[in-house]
């Protein structure tokens, strides 16, 4: 998961190798929007316009079940793109995304894209590349789902987030969780009361310390025990 930062087209990786006049060719066609917090940027079933490239902020892409559930498919933060494969296969938008934080995405029409990978096939591979990165993280995701329990799955989440933001520290690996416990469960299939319990839980026999969103992994080994351990 990125984390929020200010970037430009060039940083993102499908566009890194782009001269500046194919980048000058997306800015003069791309679009800035800015959203706040909870603010809807697409809705699953609407027609897919164009993708979207997150210059500043956090975006949460989730589905949302006929009984009023939601589920958050992933996290994105400054540097990602998102809405790619609509762009290419002519479907709605799969799933729904909205703002976590302040946040500003810049907009690719769809035609503007597209003009964009008939030039430049290489841009059209790295969509491939980035779509099957993501179709194997939602395999990861129904196995969980399907098959762990609630302490497993947010060990599990806990050391993606103390590995991919945790900063190594006398005290541990110390990482600051990036939403709400709603939020929280929301990702991993369940609901605020049990992410609260197993938060607790791993604090009371000491394999994390919590300091408000602050978290401290102090025996990484026994998080990864709890990772491998099993209904």
């Amino acid at each position: 998961m990125a984390t929020s930062r200010n970037v430009s087209l060039k940083d993102i990786a499908l566009f890194r190798d782009l001269s500046e006049t194919e980048l000058n060719f997306l800015l003069d066609r791309a679009v800035a929007l800015h959203y706040a917090p909870g603010q809807s940027i697409f809705v699953e079933g609407d027609p897919c316009e164009g993708l979207y490239v997150i210059e500043s902020g956090q975006v949460k892409i989730f589905r949302v079940s006929p009984s009023g559930r939601e589920q958050i498919l992933t996290i994105e933060g400054a540097g990602s793109s998102i809405a790619e494969l609509p762009v290419f296969d002519g479907g709605d938008y799969p799933a729904s995304a909205a703002a976590l934080t302040e946040s500003t995405l810049l907009h690719v029409r769809k035609k503007d894209f597209q003009e964009l990978c008939l030039a430049h096939p290489q841009v059209a591979l790295k969509v491939v590349k980035l779509v099957g990165s993501r179709l194997r993280t939602m395999v990861n995701l129904i196995n969980e789902l399907s098959f762990s329990s609630v302490r497993h799955r947010l060990a599990a989440l806990l050391l993606r987030l103390a590995e991919d933001t945790g900063k190594t520290t006398e005290r541990g690996i110390v990482f600051v969780l990036p939403s709400t416990n709603q939020e929280l469960a929301a990702q991993i299939g369940t609901v605020r009361e049990l992410i609260s319990r197993n938060l607790g839980r791993f604090q009371g026999i000491g394999i994390i310390r919590l300091e408000g969103r602050r978290v401290t992994v102090r025996d990484v080994k026994a998080l990864q025990a709890e990772v491998e351990e099993r209904e």
